[in-house]
């Protein structure tokens, strides 16, 4: 818990850091004036869309080195894989068969210590990416199993997820910050600024609360619809009717995983019943909508 303490405050350290220097440079080389204090919209637009962009783009161009240091990983390579057991060798064999397949450059293969049946793939782009597996997912699956699992990972990979969400995800709280600030504006102007700067402060926080609710919805919404793609990707790479049946397994050991929530949960596969209203705010389909999905589809 302590390390990812520390992580995420050296994000936020680094994340400072560029957003500094850039409107430093913006400021005496350009003479573009940017203050989050300004009543220049224009301002505001560009101070909110270089937080959002530097926070977005740091957390993905680093989320390699932040996983390594979060998880205890063992780095599958062919120097190592003689020394592991066969279902660790179906990993790495999967991956480096998708990688030539399509001409990319071979992703980093991980086996990290957890209970929870999980895998993920991150990276800044197709050529720097990983893909990571839990010991919890080769316990309880087999070979077959794990190689669905892999096919489903490389899919983001090859879909280029991971650069998507994160632009996506930068747009949405650059205009969250934006349109918070107009309607704060609105309404100190409404009440002729009565409620003085604590009040414009509070309104400001309540309104990107809100805005950040409902720009969630949007959010996640994507993220459902990279799941279906990625299902559909791995059914590609396998058959159809396999990649239904580890979505059946998987909804048998659903119940299994300890936890769903993770710094990297956009990226894990295994996922939880939710009620209705919560599943509009769940990075993933429920795995019935994924097998129906899947069954519709003919490859």
């Amino acid at each position: 818990m302590f390390k990812r303490i520390f992580l995420f405050l050296l994000t936020n350290i680094a994340v400072l850091a560029v957003i500094t220097v850039v409107i430093a440079i913006l400021e005496n080389v350009f003479g573009i004036q940017i203050s989050w204090y300004s009543t220049s919209y224009i301002s505001i637009l560009i101070y909110a869309a270089i937080v959002w962009f530097s926070w977005a783009f740091i957390s993905l161009f680093i989320s390699k080195w932040m996983a390594k240091r979060a998880y205890n990983v063992v780095v599958i390579t062919p120097e190592n894989i003689q020394k592991l057991d066969e279902k660790e060798r179906v990993v790495y064999d999967v991956v480096q068969r998708l990688a030539l397949d399509n001409h990319i450059k071979m992703p980093e293969v991980w086996i990290y210590q957890d209970t929870d049946p999980n895998a993920f793939a991150t990276g800044a782009t197709k050529n720097s990416s990983l893909v990571a597996v839990s010991t919890g997912l080769l316990e309880l699956m087999n070979k077959d199993e794990i190689e669905w699992v892999i096919g489903h990972e490389m899919a983001h990979i090859l879909n280029g997820d991971m650069v998507t969400m994160t632009l996506l995800q930068w747009v949405v709280n650059t205009f969250v910050v934006f349109l918070s600030r107009i309607l704060a504006n609105i309404f100190d102007n409404v009440t002729d600024g009565k409620f003085w700067a604590l009040g414009y402060f509070l309104v400001n926080i309540i309104l990107q609360i809100l805005l950040w609710i409902l720009a969630s919805l949007i959010t996640m919404a994507f993220s459902r619809y990279r799941e279906y793609r990625a299902d559909e990707g791995s059914a590609t790479f396998v058959w159809k009717e396999k990649m239904i049946a580890w979505l059946r397994a998987l909804q048998k050991m659903q119940n299994l995983a300890s936890s769903d929530s993770s710094e990297l949960a956009t990226m894990k596969i295994s996922t939880k019943s939710k009620s209705w209203f919560l599943q509009y705010f769940s990075s993933h389909p429920d795995l019935e909508d994924r097998i129906k999905n899947l069954e519709s589809k003919s490859f």
